[in-house]
Order: C-alpha cells, then sequence, then structure tokens
C-alpha cells in the first residue's frame, strides 16, 4: 500500500481528534487556502515525522485541559522537605561563586566603557525603558506588559499558546519585538549593575518583574509559551542571573522559587521540541536551554534526560547544520553567528563538567570560527541572508561590526592568534565564559594578521577574493539559497560584497521579518543585492515569510585562484521561467592590483528588462561621478560601466537596514536598459588605497573577422591599462593583438614602462604581437606571465606544460 494511501484517512482523523471544523470558507479561522497548504503538507510528512506532530499537538491540547482543571504543570520540583542541593554538587557554570567579585573586578578593570555602559543600561531598565533589536528606548510604562508589541502598539491575545498566531502582525504585531522583551537577558545586565555597584535597587528590580511575569504568563496562556526557542532563550538568562547573583550575602536566596519555573519552561520545551517545524537554530536553543538546564540544575527529576537529551541535539545538529567548510547551512552571516554563539556557550559548559566532547565537533567548531575569520579578516562581514537582530549572550551587540565577537572566545579557546587579530580585542563574554585563566591566556596570545591569500567556502559557495595592492576582500556568492525552505537565505545569487576596513558594497540587510508592508520581501528580494535583476522580478518566489515557491539553484562553473588573479563564473536558474525563460551566468575576473572586472551575460530570447545595482555602504560618499570614498578616509571605491552600451545609468538614495528594525538610507547606483536577449554588459570594480578624481574608462574593443566568438573589453585610466577577452574555449582566434586558443585571456601593461601582466585560462599559448607570449605543451587551467622592472616570472597549473615565456 502507498505511503499516501495510508495517510489520507489518518489525516481525517487526525483533523477531527485535533478538534478542527469547517465554517464557511475557513477552518478553525484559516482560510480554505491556508488550510490546503497544511494538508499538501501532511502528505508529504513520513511517518515519523506525522508521529511525532501528532503526538506535540495532542500533548498541547491535554495541557490546556490540565491547566484549566488547576494541575501545576512543574513537574519534578523538590518540595521544602527535600535535601538542599549543596553549590558542589551541582553542575559547574561557567565560573564558581566565589570568583564573582573578582570577575567583576577585572571587567571594570579591562573594560571599563562596558563597565559604566552596564550601569546605565540597568538605569534605564529600572524606568522599564528597553533596547529591542534595533528599536531604542522602548517604554514599557509603570507595569510591564508582557503581552506588548510596543513599537506597533499591538497586544497579543491572552489564549492558549498554540492558538496565538504568532506571525499575523493584525493579531501580535511583530512577535520578535514581545519575544525579545520575554528572553529577560536584560535581567544579566541588572544582575552586571548590582555586581558592579553593590545596589540592591537593581535585585530588587529583577525580582519585582520575574514574578509579575509569572503572574501574567500562567502556563500555558499566550505567546510566550508559542515558541519553545523563546522558552529556551528565558531558561538561559535565569540561569546567568542566579549564578551572577549567588554567594552574594545581601541577596536573599530565590533559587528554589525560581527553580519552579525553570522546571516548567524544561518540561514545555522537551514537549514541544522544534524538531520538525524549524529543525534549524530553533531546535538547537532548545537543546541548549535542556542541556544547561540538565547540567546546572539536578534538583529537578528530568534533569539527567534533559541533559542527556540536550548534549545530544547539540552534538547533531553540529554535524547536520554545519557544512564541511564550516559555514552554517542558512546561508546567513548573522545565524552562522548565532548557531556559533550557542555551540560554544555550551562546549565550554561542557568541558567546565567533564562531559565529554567529540573531537569531531572542536573540528566543525573551529571550522565555524575559521569561516568567520576569513569573512571578516577586511573588516566587517558581509551579512549574507537574515539579519535576526538577537544575541546569546548581549543582545545589544546586535550590529553587523559585532558578528566578529565569537572569535575573542574562540582565540582562546583553540590558540589562534589570526583570530585574536580579527576579533581585535577582547569582549566581556569571553572573561564571563573563560574567567580569569581565560583573560590571562587571551593576554599571552600573540596576535598574527591572518593570510590574505584568496580561498574558498566551497560547499557554501562563497568565493573570497582579496587584492594585495590595496589590501581589500571581495565575495562573490555563488552558493545554494539555503537549507530545507530557504526561511533565512535571500534571492541574492551571484552577489558580490566588497571591504577594505570599511563595507564598499553591501547586503542592505532585513528590517523585519512581519507587517503591513512589503518590505519583508523588498529586502530579502533580489533589487536590493548586487546582482542582475530581470523584468524587476526576483530570481525566487517567496511563500510566506520564512519560504519560497522554488528555490534558486546556482553551479559555479569555473574557480580558478593564483597568485596574480582570481577568476570566479557562476550561473543561475532563478529566471527559468515561461514564457521567456534565461540564464544569468556572471563571471568575476580580480586581479592583485585592485582592479576588478564583472561580466554579466543573459542568455535566452525575448526583450527583456535588465538592471544592476551596486548598493554602497553607509559611509561611502560620492567624490565624483562613480567614485566613492568613505567619510574621512581616503579608501575609496571606483565603479567603471561600460561606454556605449546603451545602458541608463541612475544615482539613487534608497533605504538600507543597519539591525533588524532600523532603516537608514544609503546610496545606490544602478545600471539598466531593455534588450534583446542574449545580452551581456560589463563593469569594473577598482580598489582605491586614495579615492581622487582621475580619467577611468571601460570599452568594448570591435570584433576582427576571425570568424570566433570573442568578446573584448579594455580598461584604461592613469599609468596602465587592461584588456580582457572571453572567447569559446579550444578553438584559435585572433582579436585586436591578440592570438590565442585560450578560454580566457588578460593582458595588463604599465605605460611608460616595459612591466607587464599576461594571464590565460583553458589554453595553450596567448602571444601578444610586439609583446609577451606564454606557451604551454598542452592546455592548461592557468597560466601567468609576469614582467616587472625587467625580471620575468612564469607561472602554471601545470609547471611541467609551461615551455616558455617570450
Amino acid at each position: 500500500m502507498g505511503l499516501i494511501s495510508i495517510k489520507a484517512p489518518l489525516q481525517v482523523r487526525l483533523w477531527q481528534a485535533l478538534g478542527f471544523k469547517q465554517r464557511g470558507d475557513r477552518i478553525n479561522g484559516m482560510k480554505l487556502t491556508e488550510w490546503g497548504k497544511i494538508k499538501a503538507r501532511l502528505v508529504q510528512m513520513d511517518r515519523e515525522e506525522l508521529r511525532e506532530r501528532t503526538r506535540q499537538e495532542f500533548r498541547k491540547r491535554a495541557d490546556g485541559v490540565l491547566s484549566r482543571l488547576g494541575f501545576d504543570l512543574a513537574q519534578g520540583v523538590p518540595n521544602s522537605s527535600a535535601r538542599n542541593w549543596s553549590a558542589q554538587e551541582r553542575g559547574r557554570f561557567f565560573w564558581e561563586p566565589a570568583s564573582t567579585d573578582s570577575l567583576v573586578a577585572l571587567l571594570r578593570q579591562r573594560l571599563p566603557d562596558q563597565a559604566e555602559l552596564i550601569v546605565k543600561r540597568a538605569e534605564k531598565l529600572c524606568r522599564h525603558r528597553f533596547d529591542l533589536l534595533g528599536y531604542g528606548d522602548l517604554d514599557y510604562g509603570a507595569t510591564i506588559d508582557w503581552h506588548l508589541d510596543r513599537v506597533h502598539e499591538k497586544r497579543s491575545p491572552r489564549k492558549l499558546f498554540y492558538k496565538v498566531r504568532y506571525l499575523d502582525f493584525d493579531e501580535v504585531g511583530d512577535s520578535k519585538v514581545t519575544w525579545e522583551l520575554n528572553r529577560h537577558q536584560h535581567f544579566l545586565t541588572l544582575a552586571s549593575a548590582y555586581r558592579l555597584t553593590g545596589n540592591l535597587r537593581f535585585v530588587d528590580e529583577i525580582l519585582r518583574q520575574w514574578r509579575h511575569w509569572q503572574a501574567e504568563n500562567p502556563y500555558p496562556i499566550g505567546i510566550n509559551w508559542a515558541s519553545s526557542l523563546e522558552v529556551a532563550f528565558r531558561s538561559l538568562s535565569w540561569l546567568w542571573t542566579l549564578h551572577l547573583l549567588e554567594g552574594s550575602r545581601d541577596v536573599p536566596d530565590f533559587r528554589n522559587e525560581w527553580l519552579r519555573g525553570l522546571a516548567r519552561h524544561g518540561r514545555h520545551i522537551e514537549r514541544y521540541l522544534s524538531t520538525y517545524f524549524s529543525p534549524n537554530t530553533h531546535l538547537l536553543g532548545e537543546g541548549v536551554g535542556l542541556f544547561f538546564l540538565g547540567v546546572l540544575c539536578p534538583e529537578l527529576a528530568r534533569a539527567e534526560g534533559w541533559k542527556s537529551l540536550g548534549w545530544d541535539i547539540i552534538v547533531r545538529e553540529s554535524e547536520r547544520q554545519i557544512r564541511d567548510d564550516g559555514f552554517h547551512f542558512e546561508q546567513s552571516t548573522y545565524y552562522h553567528v548565532y548557531a556559533l554563539d550557542f555551540f560554544l556557550h555550551s562546549a565550554v559548559l561542557a568541558s567546565m563538567n567533564n562531559i565529554p566532547i567529540p573531537h569531531s565537533f572542536e573540528q566543525r567548531l573551529e571550522k565555524m570560527l575559521n569561516a568567520l575569520c576569513l569573512l571578516g579578516r577586511c573588516g566587517t562581514p558581509p551579512r549574507f541572508g537574515d539579519d535576526d537582530g538577537g544575541r546569546v549572550f548581549d543582545p545589544c551587540r546586535n550590529r553587523a561590526e559585532h558578528l566578529l565577537d565569537p572569535l575573542a572566545t574562540g582565540a582562546t579557546l583553540f590558540q589562534r592568534s589570526d583570530f585574536k587579530s580579527v576579533a581585535g580585542g577582547l569582549r566581556e563574554e569571553t572573561l564571563w565564559l573563560l574567567g580569569a585563566e581565560g583573560v590571562r591566556r587571551w593576554d599571552d596570545l600573540a596576535a598574527s594578521p591572518p593570510p590574505m591569500n584568496s580561498t574558498a567556502l566551497e560547499k557554501s559557495g562563497f568565493y573570497l577574493l582579496t587584492t594585495d595592492n590595496p589590501p581589500a576582500q571581495l565575495v562573490f556568492d555563488g552558493g545554494p539559497q539555503g537549507a530545507q525552505s530557504g526561511g533565512h537565505g535571500h534571492a541574492d545569487a551571484l552577489n558580490i560584497c566588497s571591504q577594505r576596513v570599511a563595507p564598499f558594497l553591501i547586503d542592505p540587510g532585513t528590517y523585519q521579518y512581519v507587517g503591513k508592508n512589503a518590505d519583508r520581501d523588498l529586502f530579502r528580494g533580489t533589487a536590493k543585492h548586487n546582482t542582475l535583476l530581470v523584468d524587476s522580478a526576483d530570481q525566487a518566489e517567496a511563500s510566506g515569510p520564512f519560504a519560497w515557491k522554488r528555490l534558486t539553484q546556482t553551479r559555479v562553473e569555473q574557480w580558478i585562484q593564483n597568485p596574480a588573479f582570481d577568476l570566479v563564473t557562476a550561473s543561475h536558474d532563478g529566471y527559468q521561467r515561461p514564457p521567456e525563460p534565461v540564464i544569468h551566468r556572471r563571471t568575476v575576473i580580480s586581479l592583485k592590483n585592485g582592479i576588478c572586472l564583472v561580466r554579466d551575460v543573459v542568455e535566452g530570447q525575448g526583450r527583456h528588462r535588465l538592471d544592476i545595482s551596486w548598493h554602497l555602504g553607509a559611509d561611502m560618499q560620492q567624490l565624483e561621478a562613480n567614485v566613492f570614498r568613505v567619510q574621512g578616509e581616503q579608501q575609496g571605491l571606483a565603479i567603471v560601466p561600460l561606454e556605449g552600451s546603451g545602458w541608463e545609468q541612475e544615482l539613487r538614495k534608497q533605504a538600507w537596514s543597519p539591525v533588524y528594525g532600523q532603516k537608514a538610507p544609503a546610496t545606490v547606483l544602478n545600471l539598466g536598459t531593455v534588450a534583446d536577449v542574449p545580452a551581456e554588459f560589463a563593469c569594473v570594480l577598482v580598489t582605491l588605497a586614495d579615492a581622487r578624481p582621475a580619467a577611468r574608462s571601460l570599452t568594448r574593443i570591435a570584433a576582427n573577422d576571425s570568424g570566433a566568438a570573442v568578446t573584448a573589453y579594455r580598461y584604461a585610466e592613469e599609468g596602465r591599462e587592461c584588456f580582457f577577452f572571453f572567447a569559446t574555449p579550444k578553438r584559435p582566434w585572433r582579436q585586436d593583438l591578440v592570438l590565442s586558443d585560450a578560454e580566457f585571456v588578460c593582458w595588463c601593461r604599465s605605460t611608460g614602462s616595459s612591466d607587464h601582466l599576461l594571464l590565460m585560462s583553458n589554453g595553450s599559448y596567448t602571444e601578444i604581437t610586439g609583446g609577451p607570449e606564454l606557451r604551454c605543451q598542452q592546455a592548461v587551467r592557468w597560466a601567468e606571465l609576469v614582467v616587472q622592472d625587467g625580471r620575468r616570472s612564469l607561472r602554471s597549473s601545470n609547471p611541467e606544460a609551461a615551455t616558455g615565456a617570450g
């Protein structure tokens, strides 16, 4: 019997058992079209998923009934007659209670500005003014409404948690705002402020808020029980707060009181794991919550089970969610750091409690750190994919410049001098996680900049092209759109970001997940990225805020990395749609001298609107036409489009999002045309150590009558010129002064000198009339000839095949 025929009657029984009823065009309040999607999804489930989802649905309804009957669901809490567990018998936190004061003194000594900021934030928190995500100074009044999205002035209904439609803006506003408040990470700020000042007012505020929250959030009512990840975050905050305050003579012992709440949280997380609903950072965070509860609360009856289950989830998800190159499978820089924080905290706690850590887990952790180090070695890492706005330790460190924070802890754990160099300085998080000994190891570790060679995170499709003069990095995205439904990936295939200390070309961020307007789809859409837009349509069609109807498939066709140049070619099928499907192919050639040619080819048929946008960093200011400089600095970028192409050029001001919930203006250079396909366009990006007005041009070289299909460009600026040739492979051709059989040739020369650079790929020879030549016994992937100050240097992918250079 087939799978579908087995499930069909089971669906009916499941819907009836769960109380689903149809009234008119709605089923339990959902439109029939929405319900159709659910039915289609049910058919796709295997037996285990269907079993687990059914089990959870019955549990939700059972919990609702039990709560109405007055049952206390905080199971396994020790009563007043149970023995007290000493701090020595309980699991070890990141530091011992006796060392809290010395760590606070170390914080004040090493990070005085941070210590001062903590106290200032705590003063605001006592007035119930919160900084949540990108929204600052939100006033929640004298009595905090824990169900309120203050930004949009929407209050979520107080009904059974599984009935709250937390993605419905009309019903709850932006649930992320409400949840961010209810993570209670601000308790850590209040507790730290008490430790820094000795002012018990901060402790009183914590206890007052905690007890008020218990009264306002009876289990299982309301939005604050609707996400198991949020329940896990809140558990972690309470545990951190308990340990920050533990051992202080002036603070009353409230551990047993809080254990009831922690027991209820642990039970909820275990019963409603996101095993199938959102098996990514949601499931990982829930595993971390269970692990911490199990290790640190042995008084609770399920502690051992939670510790084992949580650690199993953490280790398993490290293998499933992290690609072999070390990057997180959701194709989001922010979510990569999010997951990395979870793994780092868990690894340190496991080590503190003598829990064996698999060697493969440590290797993946170091690979994750290494991937982040590579992306950030020239400054702020590009923010590919969604920007969530939350953090595991300090929620206020949620800007792009804070994404390198984990490298400080990673440098100390793995004794990596390159991690320390890129991190730049000690972080408060590292101090608390690793203690005084960790700070000493950080101090003893010499910082050493990472090598600036080009490289790739090939499984994730990120190609990092570096230049020597001046030092800079361009990151090309030739990877998948994301994992599963691509919920946190963007429609950004073949996107380019670049930086040299400051961001030059950026990914404009996320802004928000839900809302009345179309900002969610706008910010994750193709037009907001540095790639080609066809007919004003996104490469992929959105299906709700966290899914796409079909993921764009990207294929990297060529990747060449060598001392003088790097070349990457990739294509995608995002525009393979009727009635006139097209393919977009992009080639990026990056020379070590700072010149980068970007060639876009559109294959197919018909007449189409074509647009390429270059989104400039917020600090980039226009110096002259197509030349931009970082505000207050000399460095900058020139964007040199192809002359005479018929593409119109427009400089615009558009919104970008520096952090979740914020918009700010930024400059965008748009190049566009309406053309018959096939069509192509080229542009040169020039990284400048000293941006100043200068004559620069990119022109197309007229084709010869040689019969070969050759496209050629000439880039010229004061003191140098470069020629780029693209030809049909394995066929001899002649174009202007060049004779070759290579697929690609680049020839650069300095005016007024005999210096030359001659490059070729996928060929056996290249001759320049009256100039240098390259010859190999057979076709090679690449070969290069550098002539400088009369000295010649010949290199090839196959040194034995290189026969000579003239």
